[in-house]
């Protein structure tokens, strides 16, 4: 026999305004774009064991910026965007593609959040 209850909620990302974090899943707001984006920025920089400090020297922007683009908490422009990927010697389609990627696995572990399955 299969059971299905409700989970608990997965407490909410603490860099999103998420201001009641005892609501479901369904209640929990997406992800933002500068998140996502700044997750990949910052997973890259640490899988090729750079610093802020090189990176952003080499992409010709603040160190304080950069890590407030890799936090989500500035809007980053194109340009800067470009800059940041040349300097990552990532492909901006890349940075794209795996926020692309991040957006709908927490989709569907949104979707999925609600009900667990479970074996009796």
């Amino acid at each position: 026999m299969i059971e299905v209850s409700n989970v608990l909620p997965i407490p909410s990302n603490s860099r999103r305004d998420d201001s009641d974090s005892d609501t479901g899943a369904a209640d929990r707001p997406e992800p933002r774009l500068r998140d996502v984006v700044g997750d990949v920025l910052r997973d890259e920089r640490l899988e090729q064991d750079r610093t802020l400090a090189d990176v952003a020297d080499a992409a010709s922007v603040s160190l304080p910026y950069l890590s407030e683009v890799e936090r989500g908490i500035k809007d980053v422009s194109s340009d800067v965007l470009h800059s940041i990927c040349d300097a990552l010697e990532l492909p901006l389609a890349d940075v794209l593609e795996r926020s692309v990627d991040r957006l709908r696995i927490d989709a569907r572990a949104q979707r999925s959040a609600g009900i667990q399955l479970m074996a009796a």
